[in-house]
């Protein structure tokens, strides 16, 4: 990170903010398997259409998600699939501080 520019930075700093959110994890999470519609994502996720669709035009913005649009309906794919590996790191990490306090409580 030594030669990152501040603008740079302000760039990585805005896609942590975008992947703060429960919501787009799980937005990602599910679209890990394959493309879906917006109306599979409400299913699986039982949020109402407009809070998906609001976290698909932000994670669209950014570059995460992909759309294609078949007749009326719109298909979401991910755009970025190095976000799984930096999942899995922090996933990895949280689950391994976790262990670590479970058994320093038991």
């Amino acid at each position: 990170m030594a030669d990152m520019t501040p603008e740079m930075l302000e760039l990585v700093a805005q896609r942590f903010r975008l992947l703060a959110d429960p919501m787009r994890l799980r937005i990602l999470h599910e679209l890990q398997q394959g493309e879906l519609s917006v109306g599979e994502l409400v299913a699986r996720t039982e949020a109402s259409q407009p809070n998906i669709s609001k976290h698909l035009a932000s994670l669209r913005g950014q570059q995460m998600v992909v759309r294609r649009q078949e007749g009326n309906m719109a298909y979401f794919s991910i755009a970025a699939p190095y976000i799984f590996s930096l999942c899995d790191t922090v996933c990895n990490s949280m689950r391994e501080e976790f262990e670590e306090k479970k058994i320093l409580l038991s």
